[in-house]
């Protein structure tokens, strides 16, 4: 897992889908108090899994730690 890579949620952006929430199956995201996908465990992403990005229809999600722009 990783220490220095972790998903970041663009609230502007997302339309609380939850398909990011759905796909990870290493509990990094939940549901939060304002409905929004929030990320609760950050250090349970998988260092360049990119896996809930490449989902999200609305490209709500970058990482940090991602110097790829």
């Amino acid at each position: 897992m990783a220490a220095n890579w972790y998903p970041i949620v663009d609230k502007d952006k997302c339309v609380k889908c939850y398909q990011c929430v759905n796909f990870c199956s290493h509990g990094v995201y939940a549901i939060g108090e304002d409905a929004y996908p929030d990320v609760v465990n950050p250090g349970n992403c998988v260092e360049f899994c990119r896996g809930c990005s490449k989902i999200c229809d609305n490209e709500a999600i970058s990482y940090f730690g991602d110097r790829r722009k």
